[in-house]
């Protein structure tokens, strides 16, 4: 018998409302404490879930009124009066992310952590959750990692468990008319749910992720989960993803997924959502399981501030892309494609001078989750340059043991030592480990490579593994990709979006040609040289146009009309583009050991 009973429903999905009853046995003059988390694991931000909950009361089992005094935001403390305690309260759920809760006519969503009211004193306790049919939506299931209870059956409204709380809040729920598809990799039935309409093919989904599961458990050694679900929420555009013990929730475009009528193609977009699916599989160890110790156990009332997410994102970063190499996905030039790219973005700002990994890791709470217009020229990602330190640690055990071991290696000793009996990591343990497999003392470049605000040097590096790093230019204005070509690149050192008046300014990069015009985030530029600009257009326009030529540049700056001289340089040296010049040296980097 559970010492705590949630019950959720939906009586009316137009309102967006989710009610749910909380019912817990009690001793008669105790005092209990409610509390929701203020954020959840994975995503590190103060999200203040409880503004969400509307109408919260409680009453004893007779249906006698409890009083209930708010403590603050978050925590709520009522005295039982008998030997039971109801509670009941409605969600506010419209917020269709990877996070929080949705629901609508066409379709619910909900994570426990923005859901569910703790009682604090029994949060260890075993919990039962019973998810209620919703009225005339007869086609509507439920799909979730949350184990069963008995008598309810996969994909079925009725009761699920929980050992605690946290496994609660653990277990994301999908309700709908979603479709699914089921793939085994290693007796562990994996579940790929979209939640809305598409038109990708989803047996080949199925086979891609087939692989990239087999590459990750291969990695770790076995499957810490008996099944996996991938619950994809897909919409006009988005993308994102949020990991779970085992499920991930993710956000796509419908048009992500790979075409049916068009078997041979392999899109860029396609490639990102595999890349997506690998990213969240990889965390059921690294950070599910394998974590920092300042998250064991998970404090989720407030911060909870670690220096390692550079291992657990940026690790995680740099195999999200390698496993479809790996996993027979992409060739190896193609990934290199994709590793440029990375390269590109942690190169292309000065955040790289400014701020070490481990200061990113630390503000994450802040400078990475709520970025302000300096970002790009004063932060640097802990997912990016993390994985760049990946490929330096991968690269210099294989090189230093004579091939003998890989960052595989060390993962799998993490996984051993600190996965499975649920210890928690510190800086020091990926610097032993790391002594170990190189059989030598790289504790001072490793910390270097955490602690200083420097370029991270890979040059001489990827030439022993056969690849060239060269410096390039940018092909385009508002792209990150690049081009081999010495020739004149018009550049202006700006980012933007599309918006009806002209293109709204997203980025402005350090010592460009906009950042010395004077341009901002948020400005709305409508024309250069006098000419009305597009996305289209402008590139056109600059193409056409001398390097250094002056040109009027007119914007909007909230609702004033402005207009500056700007001048049109070439491209800076600030991309990266990788390539293989020797086969036989590349294969020890493409070798898998471990």
């Amino acid at each position: 018998m559970s010492a705590i009973h949630y019950q959720i429903s939906a009586p009316n999905p137009n309102n967006h409302q989710f009610h749910v009853q909380l019912n817990f046995a009690a001793e008669p003059g105790k005092s209990y404490q409610l509390q929701l988390p203020a954020w959840l694991p994975g995503s590190y931000m103060i999200r203040d879930f409880a503004k969400n909950i509307i109408g919260l009361s409680a009453h004893n089992s007779n249906g006698d009124s409890l009083e209930i005094s708010q403590l603050d935001k978050q925590n709520w403390q009522l005295t039982a009066t008998d030997q039971q305690v109801s509670v009941s309260y409605h969600v506010f759920a419209f917020d269709l992310s990877v996070r929080t809760a949705y629901l609508d006519s066409e379709r619910g969503f909900f994570n426990g952590s923005s859901t569910f009211l703790a009682v604090k004193e029994l949060a260890d306790q075993p919990c039962l959750l019973t998810i209620i049919p919703v009225d005339n939506k007869q086609d509507w299931r439920v799909a979730t990692g949350m184990p069963r209870n008995k008598g309810t059956e996969k994909f079925q409204f009725g009761d699920y468990c929980a050992e605690s709380y946290d496994q609660l809040i653990d277990c994301p729920v999908a309700i709908g008319d979603f479709d699914v598809t089921e793939f085994t990799v290693e007796g562990v039935i994996h579940h790929l749910v979209f939640t809305s309409q598409h038109y990708g093919d989803t047996q080949r989904i199925a086979q891609d992720l087939t692989k990239l599961c087999q590459h990750h458990i291969n990695l770790f050694g076995e499957a810490p989960f008996d099944e996996y679900w991938f619950i994809t929420h897909l919409q006009a555009s988005g993308f994102g993803g949020l990991e779970h013990k085992n499920s991930t929730i993710l956000q796509a475009s419908r048009f992500d997924l790979p075409n049916p009528n068009k078997v041979e193609e392999l899109t860029e977009s396609y490639k990102t959502f595999l890349s997506l699916c690998s990213h969240e599989y990889f965390h059921a160890w690294n950070v599910c399981r394998i974590k920092p110790e300042e998250f064991v156990p998970y404090q989720l009332q407030t911060e909870s501030y670690t220096e390692q997410l550079w291992a657990y994102e940026g690790i995680t970063s740099y195999y999200d892309d390698f496993s479809l190499y790996r996993a027979g996905i992409v060739s190896f030039d193609d990934y290199l494609k994709l590793l440029s790219k990375t390269a590109t973005r942690v190169y292309r700002g000065q955040g790289e001078l400014k701020q070490s990994v481990k200061a990113s890791s630390f503000n994450a709470w802040t400078k990475f989750y709520q970025q302000g217009p300096d970002a790009v020229n004063n932060i640097v990602s802990y997912y990016t340059k993390g994985s760049l330190i990946a490929l330096w640690l991968d690269l210099t055990i294989r090189q230093k043991s004579n091939q003998q071991y890989s960052l595989d290696t060390l993962m799998r000793e993490l996984w051993i030592h600190f996965g499975r009996p649920a210890r928690g990591t510190c800086q020091d343990d990926f610097i032993n480990i790391a002594n170990i497999l190189c059989q030598e003392d790289i504790s001072n470049d490793f910390i270097a490579c955490l602690e200083q605000a420097e370029r991270l040097s890979l040059t001489e590096l990827l030439q022993a593994f056969g690849v060239n790093f060269n410096a390039v230019k940018y092909k385009q204005l508002n792209s990150i990709e690049t081009t081999d070509s010495q020739a004149y690149q018009a550049y202006l050192g700006v980012h933007y979006q599309t918006v009806p008046a002209g293109l709204k300014v997203t980025q402005v990069l350090a010592d460009s040609p906009a950042e010395r015009a004077g341009i901002a985030v948020n400005d709305i530029i409508i024309a250069l040289a006098n000419m009305k600009v597009s996305d289209k257009s402008l590139q056109n326009l600059v193409n056409y146009l001398p390097q250094g030529s002056t040109v009027n540049c007119h914007y909007f700056r909230d609702d004033q009309l402005l207009s500056e001289q700007l001048i049109i340089t070439d491209s800076p040296l600030a991309g990266v583009a990788l390539k293989v010049t020797d086969q036989t040296l590349a294969k020890n980097w493409q070798q898998i050991i471990g």
